[in-house]
């Protein structure tokens, strides 16, 4: 079907959560829906109320601010947000803002219900898929629950008239992607551009003893899949390292109690969750960035995005089908290790340390690649692109 050239594109979008709730699939959904506004498409985003609660609207909105509708959530099973109320409001607004576009984020499973409403199979769909379903990292209970998801997860990737995946690698070794890789394109994920550029010192990092140590953040949910434990292990190899970990998460407790076993003390320390502000401060006066993921539950790390921007080199590790070690070019932009490896990890932080050169020349490189593919104008100019073409 094609617009009508009397007005815009509309692309209603079915996101998890919207901001302020945290997370790299709700920032980037707010972030590309602010773009695509920018560039002419009018966005609606529908998507769980948050348990972190805060969510009202601004009071006067903007004029490329895209709507967002929350749907209340009665309960969280199994780590799936419960709202009855979903599917009515999504059948409410296929009538009232009669999109052309419907924007599936995956995984999700209230985007199922776009399968049984009439409204929405007689439009296009695009989905955007951000992350498989890590099923092997799952308890036993999620993996039964899988089995039920599966079916519908794969009804929707076949109702797609397009799939986006974020990366090569990823779309590639995706196992729910594969039957439909003649549908799939490839669009990077994006962040807006920072503000400035300029460097800032860090008071924390300066209670180490001279010479200065190579200063490295790490960023990220306190979990199982980020590989904190390992990065922990290099810094007992790297005397002149020096790290803060930002955010929170189920694995705090064992990382405290694992920085006191090692006697790292004096130069690891776990900030917490922090404001944007407080993180814009903390990336601007870093060396370099560290994302030492252990499984493909990292599909893309928009983290490496934040630090590239800010004209800082990362290490990364090459998990298999994942977009790290494709985000960041080693030897160019950062060093890339193997996962699970302590050894490799401290000898790229160390090379680092020693050749402080060397490290700014991977940030500015990292920065150029950054601004060449990797801006929310950059993606949603993309993304346009895929409506342009549905429409």
């Amino acid at each position: 079907m094609k617009a009508a050239n009397s007005r815009k594109i509309k692309a209603l979008h079915i996101g998890k959560f919207y901001p302020p709730h945290r997370g790299g699939m709700e920032t980037y959904l707010r972030d590309l829906t602010t773009a695509l506004e920018h560039k002419g498409v009018q966005c609606v985003a529908l998507v769980h109320a948050s348990p972190q609660g805060n969510e009202s609207e601004p009071v006067t909105p903007s004029a490329v601010s895209p709507k967002v509708v929350r749907a209340p959530v009665w309960a969280n099973i199994l780590f799936t947000p419960i709202s009855p109320s979903f599917p009515w409001k999504l059948n409410r607004l296929l009538k009232e803002e009669s999109p052309d576009i419907l924007h599936l984020h995956m995984p999700n499973v209230s985007a199922f219900w776009a399968l049984f409403l009439p409204r929405a199979r007689r439009i296009p769909w695009v989905v955007h898929w951000h992350a498989d379903v890590p099923v092997a990292a799952l308890n036993r209970g999620v993996r039964w629950f899988y089995r039920l998801y599966r079916p519908f997860e794969r009804r929707v990737i076949d109702r797609a008239a397009t799939v986006i995946s974020t990366s090569p690698p990823y779309m590639k070794s995706s196992p729910a992607l594969g039957s439909a890789l003649n549908r799939c394109r490839v669009v990077p994920l994006g962040i807006p551009e920072p503000k400035t550029t300029e460097s800032i010192s860090s008071e924390t990092f300066e209670t180490l003893p001279p010479p200065s140590p190579l200063r490295v953040i790490a960023i990220g949910r306190l979990t199982y899949y980020k590989g904190f434990e390992v990065l922990l292990q290099a810094l007992t190899k790297c005397p002149g390292v020096a790290l803060e970990i930002i955010g929170d998460g189920e694995q705090k407790r064992d990382l405290t109690t694992l920085i006191e076993q090692l006697h790292l003390q004096q130069k690891v320390k776990l900030l917490g969750n922090l404001t944007n502000a407080e993180l814009d401060q903390k990336l601007r006066a870093c060396d370099c960035l560290c994302l030492p993921s252990i499984e493909r539950s990292e599909a893309f790390g928009v983290v490496l995005l934040e630090a590239m921007a800010r004209s800082k080199a990362c290490v990364v590790t090459e998990v298999p089908g994942t977009g790290m070690s494709w985000v960041v070019q080693h030897n160019q932009t950062g060093l890339v290790v193997a996962p699970h490896d302590s050894d490799a990890l401290a000898g790229a932080l160390t090379q680092l340390a020693a050749n402080r050169d060397l490290c700014k020349t991977m940030g500015r490189a990292g920065q150029i690649r950054f601004r060449e593919n990797f801006t929310i104008d950059v993606s949603a100019a993309e993304i346009k692109k895929v409506y342009d073409e549905l429409t």
